[in-house]
């Protein structure tokens, strides 16, 4: 049975009767819902992503996408994007980055034929395990979403999309010759790499509330790719525990990469309005200053506050103000998806985001009677206050220390004496001499870090691990 569309997954009559395609009608009337005006967003999902599963006590969800896209199409935004469904990537389009040795593990592997005692090697060599399990259908799921970030870049560098939206992406963690954080293949750096066959400079923003360390890493030795990561950062408590503040690129000063890292790394319990200025006063001057001519912003929801994972204490607005504020500026622009584990407010920020896209002001705070599962939003509205989660964080983010972090990221700016000059008389060249270095030069960066600050790895990850499992409960794939 074929996947449904977008618009084929609406059903027949809302709770009140009504023809299902007549309530969204009038829904997007009442919210002024129509197509932007001067540019074009396109919108690339693929439902067969969202039937996979990673386990019963696993916090990544991809039903979190149906709960989604449900909610986009239940709002009528759906009419105001070009829709795409994604196909999946090709082996050949995954090995631009990714291992040829990797990318063939992925596709062997499945439930049926490894076995504890066949995958100890494997976890040694590509970190399968507990974060990333193999689970049936693994490598389908990963060419999906991955397909779709490549045709979201492919949209943008052909002129035909100013904004290219792909909440299945965003998986940021995964590196060239293994898995991590969840994350399987790197669809961010492959869309970034599709975007500098035809851009000179690409700027990254990643909001998630983990450190963007996989596409760091794959452009750690380039100024073609400028990567700010606003995080978490905790080395011996949370995860990837990288990303400090003096994380800044390789200290060879007449390596290319050299200050085109930033990290603006951050307390538990930062709250909306140092987060805004925070993001304001720091991505402001990077566009100005760096000057690129696409941006990919990842856009994961962990970093909400009441995030099964998460520990901040934002609302959905002040993340959605992150959105707005990069879109202002009017250069062609990716939005991905990334964490997010508690799927009910996962898929409020991303419908949220989307009517920010698409240049809608004022959307109903109430969730459309129509709205598939609307029940599983428990109080049926689209931007619950903070006051209402559960889980709130001690605000450990002083002035003082904001002000330190902004003043540094400022400082990493200076170095960039100007958006740097390449000639495109012709495809730029294949960057895998770029990632040979990068990793090279990145994870022993890394490891000195490690030793400096006396972490033992094994040690933390079996913290964390502990921490974060869950029993896993009925109807958990629905509610939580």
């Amino acid at each position: 049975m074929r996947a449904r569309s977008l618009r084929e997954s609406r059903g027949q009559q809302d709770t009140t009767g009504l023809d299902i395609s007549t309530s969204i009608a009038a829904t997007k009337i009442m919210n002024s819902i129509e197509r932007p005006k001067g540019y074009t967003v396109s919108y690339h999902a693929n439902p067969e992503v969202e039937g996979h599963h990673f386990g019963a006590c696993h916090p990544m969800k991809p039903w979190r996408l149906t709960l989604t896209n449900k909610l986009v199409v239940s709002y009528g935004m759906h009419d105001a994007m070009d829709l795409y469904v994604s196909r999946a990537a090709t082996e050949q389009e995954l090995v631009n980055f990714h291992t040829e040795k990797y990318v063939k593990e992925l596709q062997r592997v499945n439930p049926m034929n490894t076995t504890h005692d066949m995958i100890s090697g494997i976890v040694n060599e590509h970190n399968f395990g507990d974060d990333c399990p193999v689970f049936d259908g693994l490598f389908r799921y990963c060419s999906l979403y991955a397909g779709a970030s490549l045709d979201a870049a492919r949209k943008i560098t052909s002129h035909q999309s100013d904004i290219a939206i792909n909440w299945s992406g965003g998986l940021h963690h995964a590196k060239k010759n293994e898995a991590s954080g969840f994350c399987y293949i790197n669809d961010i750096v492959l869309a970034i790499q599709q975007l500098l066959l035809h851009h000179p400079r690409v700027l990254y923003i990643d909001i998630d509330v983990h450190h963007g360390d996989g596409v760091e890493q794959a452009f750690w030795s380039t100024d073609r790719v400028l990567t700010v990561s606003f995080h978490k950062y905790d080395p011996k408590d949370f995860f990837p525990g990288t990303g400090a503040l003096d994380d800044t690129g390789p200290k060879n000063h007449a390596n290319p990469g050299s200050h085109h890292s930033i990290n603006v790394p951050l307390h538990s319990g930062i709250e909306d309005d140092q987060y805004k200025d925070l993001f304001r006063k720091i991505i402001g001057p990077c566009i100005q200053q760096y000057r690129p001519s696409a941006i990919a912003l990842q856009c994961g929801a962990d970093s909400l506050g009441g995030d099964r994972l998460g520990v901040f204490n934002l609302n959905i607005e002040a993340h959605g103000y992150c959105v707005e504020f990069v879109k202002s500026y009017n250069i062609p622009l990716i939005l991905l998806g990334g964490g997010g584990y508690t799927p009910r407010n996962v898929a409020r920020l991303w419908a949220y985001e989307t009517s920010l896209a698409i240049g809608v002001r004022d959307i109903s705070r109430d969730l459309p009677a129509h709205t598939p599962f609307r029940e599983h939003f428990r109080d049926g509205t689209l931007l619950p206050p903070l006051s209402s989660i559960d889980r709130k964080f001690s605000n450990a983010n002083d002035r003082k220390y904001l002000d330190s972090v902004i003043q540094n990221s400022l400082e990493t700016l200076r170095y960039i004496k100007g958006a740097p000059s390449v000639q495109f008389k012709r495809i730029p060249p294949d960057l895998n001499f770029v990632r040979a270095q990068a990793e090279k030069e990145y994870q022993q960066a890394k490891k000195e870090k490690e030793q400096m600050l006396g972490v033992d790895t094994g040690e933390v990850e079996a913290r964390r691990r502990k921490k974060e499992a869950s029993r896993g409960t009925i109807g958990e794939l629905y509610i939580d």
